[in-house]
């Protein structure tokens, strides 16, 4: 896959234009090479870090008027720290391989215009006891950059790094996920996952996307779109491609072509009860992959509906409760959600229980009582653990 282009907006093509050392790293603008003062009144260079703040590939005014640098704390030229910019000093782990000792905070009174006012404030900061000391000190390096960095999605993604928890995101960057079954539990699962850096995502249905399927999946789709009756796999990836460039769609799987779970790290199980999905667990417990499997039962007492929405885990080193908690058998007459029962909160709620489960394993989310098997009780709101490690 070869490097995403990257459009610069007209104040990150000015920093670059005047010969400051721009980059973009996930959602982070880094202007490197900055000269500065240390401690020991010697001069070194150091990095200037910001989130951004994008509309599509377009800057907006800046959200904060905080940076992160990755350097020694800059001092004046006798050696003394530039106190009025103090704000955070340790260790942070910005993501996208950005890291940095420092955080400092001047902000002016009606804010940072751009990007290009906010960069070059914080580089005359530092650079300007540099310059006392050595006259050749200059932030404008008129360096060339490398090639920004390759990536899954087709814009920046700045949610993460505005909130710094980029590092964490990263954690699920080398995730190769299959979601098995695009129905209405399947559908936002995928709307789930696609929004992370999952490096590949893989989409197995065989079934078309009608009129039912629109009332239980994530988006509207037209009249139009409805008509022609797509399958369930490219109707979806026409919507989500247009934010995640790794997703592969591909028919049911059978016998035959259970080698397409190869290489995978994660499956997301979201198929009915029966023959096909017990050849899936199969073949991805002899693949050493954990997955989750998602189940919902449903009943209509007294004109209301209640049920259970279960969500069972199996991993390499804990399956032994799953085929107690699975049925493979097909749901009987009075599984009512067979039906195509429109249940669109539910199937939102089974995905995202889903998914938190594999963020959790991955390390993204915190995971006290690693638990693999979770059900929730509609009419008596409660959740409930099970098979813990």
């Amino acid at each position: 896959m070869s490097p995403k282009p990257f459009n610069l907006s007209s104040d990150l093509k000015r920093l670059r234009d005047e010969g400051y050392f721009v980059q973009i790293r996930g959602g982070l603008l880094l202007m490197r090479e900055i000269p500065y003062v240390n401690g020991q009144r010697q001069v070194r260079s150091g990095t200037i870090i910001s989130s951004l703040n994008m509309a599509g590939d377009k800057t907006q005014r800046p959200d904060t008027h905080v940076v992160h640098f990755d350097g020694e704390y800059p001092c004046n030229p006798d050696g003394s720290r530039i106190q009025q910019i103090s704000h955070q000093s340790g260790d942070f782990n910005l993501g996208n391989g950005v890291t940095a000792r420092h955080s400092f905070s001047s902000k002016p009174a009606q804010g940072y215009a751009d990007y290009y006012e906010k960069m070059t404030t914080y580089a005359a900061i530092l650079s300007g006891p540099a310059r006392v000391l050595d006259p050749k000190a200059n932030p404008r390096t008129f360096r060339v950059p490398e090639e920004e960095e390759d990536s899954v999605f087709n814009y920046t993604e700045t949610a993460s790094d505005r909130v710094g928890i980029g590092a964490l995101s990263e954690l699920l960057a080398k995730e190769k996920v299959a979601i098995i079954g695009l129905g209405g539990t399947g559908s936002y699962v995928l709307d789930l996952v696609a929004k992370t850096s999952a490096q590949d995502i893989r989409l197995f249905d065989s079934d078309e996307f009608l009129q039912h399927n629109a009332f239980r999946a994530p988006g509207a789709p037209s009249i139009d779109e409805l008509r022609e009756a797509p399958k369930k796999v490219d109707y979806l990836k026409g919507i989500y491609s247009r934010m995640h460039r790794r997703i592969a769609t591909y028919g049911s799987l059978s016998e035959a072509n259970l080698y397409l779970l190869e290489g995978i790290t994660f499956a997301f199980i979201c198929m009915d009860a029966g023959k096909a999905k017990e050849r899936v667990v199969t073949k991805l417990e002899e693949l050493g992959v954990s997955f989750v499997d998602v189940g919902m039962g449903l009943e209509l007492v007294d004109n209301s509906l209640g049920g259970i929405l279960r969500l069972t885990t199996s991993t390499p080193t804990n399956r032994s409760h799953f085929r107690s908690r699975v049925s493979f058998e097909g749901g009987g007459e009075d599984d009512i959600y067979a039906s195509n029962i429109q249940v669109a909160d539910l199937n939102a709620l089974n995905a995202a229980l889903a998914v938190i489960k594999w963020k959790k394993l991955c390390g993204f989310y915190r995971d006290l009582e690693r638990e693999h098997h979770s059900s929730y009780t509609t009419d008596g709101n409660m959740l409930l653990n099970g098979d813990e490690e």
